[in-house]
């Protein structure tokens, strides 16, 4: 980098928002009263630095200074409120000053003190990104209820374990401090009052740790910071085309709307009528939505789209629903038909249930406009498919699809409205870094009525098993039955039936023909059987009320997202709901607390609590893409999302 004249003193401002309302020419014209006022006013003390040549201060001792001044250290300085250190040379960029400096130190003394070339353009736009940044590392720090073995993220040091808070004198103040162990038990000690410097780490695995002092950190951040910047742009590139296009404002509601309101057999959640309030107003615009709507498992996702869909209808567009799997199209496809049933909208599903000729049939009407909504599978997203005029596009669980799909919807994405429905919660970091983008609304509240899932996991027993499928046919329920093996599932049936002879059992699992498959689950539906004996096909689209016991017989080998999802298959009324989660003798520690996060999550909603930490980062996977999940593993779910939303800012 290139050196400019020397400077004999410089004054170093710390990151607070009294001082990022000040321009640079303030601190020039009132230097002398500045620093006068150090003197005195323990404010300027805290927050100001003065250096000159030739001053004895020590290398470390002058580092920390800028640790506690809010500066963030990084392993080239690029903007300011940024510094970094090479040997026995610190390089400084000031908040309060036109260019960044380079400190030499010889021992424990300023040799000298040089301007860099590194300068700010816009002095007000690099103020007002300064104050966002300060304001999201507030926001993305999450230091509630810290536990002592938590691991955090420290801006400048990387990930250390938090042992607990230590008190220390420094001159004649006592200080309470967070204390973080890295490798070879380093120790850092954090003020109280810096905490925008530290998040929570959140991520799928247990962090890498490294000593204090050492560059792996920095260069982490570097390449992380790159990644993060390409993501931003990304979603910028789509956020402007969608701005560039426009389509007429959708027809408001009407008659059509409300009888199919009064049609939904249920009382709306409070943000059930949120989220349509925010579809409505996507609507009412000029602009395409993007809206993701994420809320737990049966909390009413499907009730909002098929609202959405009719609206479009209504106001002379074809609207599309594409689910990730057969079982799942077929079933909302049931739903919507029977909904619908007395409506002007024709409704068909497209999957690979249907022959050749039938598909061949629905693919003409799609393209002559004979067909206003369509259900289906990625078969949807074929090159020989083509609409009249599509203009709603709903994805239910978009992270199922592939890679390949995934680019063709991202193609679609740009000039359709579309709404997106998510199972897994929205990490509340990552929302307030899409907030600009995307529109976001979540459904946190039960149905009126909704009982929780009552979560009884124990050990392998079959008096257990037997006393709970009598229980729920006793009520005249069904029961969902989960062996995970299509190998020995027969012989499993064979055992039940033994154990509980009055109850007639079907099975159904993924190697089934899917026609075969579909004719179990609807006559399961129609209430033909008792038990559904099935593999984790059941795991989503599964919608059936009178079903209110589920029993799993190896739960330890369940991922926790996915033993979350099966639970939700039950409880889809008012009835009291079980699920029950057997597991042999010896299980893996791993195993032991994913059952435990599970029978904390038992309250409804639960879905968006931090036992489920796994189902958050999944939710941010599913959002940013499967390619992100490395990087949020590396620095912690909270630092990623604030690096995005700085960098979004910038961006823009």
């Amino acid at each position: 980098m290139e050196l400019s004249r020397k400077n004999k003193t410089i004054l170093i401002a710390g990151i607070t928002p009294y001082f990022l309302e000040k321009g640079n020419l303030w601190f020039e014209e009132n230097k002398i009263k500045i620093v006068n006022a150090r003197k005195s006013q323990s404010f300027f003390q805290d927050n100001l630095l003065p250096i000159h040549t030739d001053e004895k201060i020590s290398q470390s001792a002058f580092l920390r200074s800028l640790d506690e001044l809010g500066y963030e250290k990084v392993l080239h300085i690029e903007e300011p409120g940024e510094f970094s250190v090479v040997g026995g040379t610190v390089e400084v960029f000031p908040i309060n000053t036109d260019n960044a400096f380079q400190i030499e130190f010889i021992g424990n003394r300023i040799e000298e003190i040089l301007s860099l070339a590194l300068s700010i353009e816009d002095e007000e736009a690099t103020k007002k990104l300064l104050k966002k940044k300060l304001k999201s590392q507030k926001l993305f720090s999450d230091l509630k209820n810290l536990k002592d073995g938590d691991y955090l993220v420290h801006l400048d040091h990387g990930i250390g374990k938090f042992t607990g808070f230590t008190t220390q004198q420094y001159k004649k103040d006592e200080i309470t401090y967070y204390t973080l162990e890295y490798a070879s038990k380093d120790k850092l000690y954090v003020p109280k009052g810096l905490e925008r410097k530290l998040s929570r780490y959140v991520g799928f695995r247990d962090p890498h740790i490294a000593r204090l002092g050492s560059p792996f950190w920095q260069k982490t951040k570097r390449r992380i910071k790159e990644e993060v910047e390409k993501l931003a742009k990304e979603l910028l590139e789509l956020y402007a085309k969608k701005e560039m296009v426009s389509r007429l404002p959708y027809i408001p509601e009407d008659e059509l709307d409300q009888k199919i309101a009064a049609s939904f057999p249920y009382e709306e959640t409070p943000d059930q009528i949120q989220t349509l309030l925010d579809i409505n107003k996507d609507l009412s615009s000029n602009a395409p939505m993007d809206r993701i709507v994420a809320g737990d498992v049966g909390f009413g996702k499907t009730e909002i789209a098929l609202r959405t869909m009719a609206r479009a209808v209504k106001s002379g567009y074809q609207a599309i629903l594409l689910a990730p799997t057969t079982i799942l199209a077929h079933q909302h496809y049931s739903n919507f038909k029977e909904r619908l049933n007395d409506l002007p909208i024709n409704i068909a599903l497209f999957s690979r249930l249907q022959t050749k000729k039938e598909q061949a049939k629905i693919i003409k009407d799609l393209k002559e406009g004979r067909i206003d909504i369509v259900v289906g599978t990625h078969r949807l997203l074929s090159k020989d498919v083509e609409f009249n005029n599509l203009g709603l596009l709903v994805i239910d669980d978009e992270q199922k699809f592939g890679v390949k799909q995934k680019e063709k919807l991202r193609e679609l994405r740009s000039s359709l409205d579309v709404l997106s429905l998510s199972a897994t919660p929205i990490p509340r970091t990552l929302y307030m870094a899409l907030s600009s983008l995307k529109g976001v609304s979540t459904i946190q509240t039960p149905p009126e009525g909704r009982i929780a899932v009552k979560t009884i996991i124990g050990i392998w027993n079959e008096n257990k098993i037997k006393e709970a499928i009598e229980k729920e046919l006793d009520r005249k329920g069904q029961i969902y039955f989960l062996h995970n093996r299509i190998g020995t599932i027969e012989q499993i049936k064979e055992h039940l039936e033994k154990l509980v002879p009055k109850a007639k059992i079907q099975i159904a699992h993924g190697r089934m023909n899917e026609v075969k498959l579909i004719e179990v689950l609807d006559a399961f539906r129609n209430k033909e059987f008792d038990i559904l004996l099935s593999t984790t096909i059941i795991e989503n689209g599964m919608d059936i009320q009178n079903v209110n016991t589920i029993i799993v017989d190896d739960a330890a080998k369940l991922g926790l997202a996915q033993a979350y999802q099966l639970k939700g298959r039950v409880g889809r009324s008012h009835k009291k709901a079980y699920a029950h989660f057997f597991h042999k003798k010896r299980m893996t520690p791993k195993a032991r607390l994913r059952l435990k996060a599970l029978k904390e999550a038992e309250e409804l909603g639960s879905g968006y609590r931090l036992a489920l930490r796994d189902l958050e980062i999944r939710g941010a996977g599913n959002i940013l893409g499967k390619e992100q999940s490395g990087s949020i593993n590396t620095i912690g779910l909270n630092l990623f999302c604030q690096m995005l939303s700085q960098a979004v800012e910038r961006l823009k």
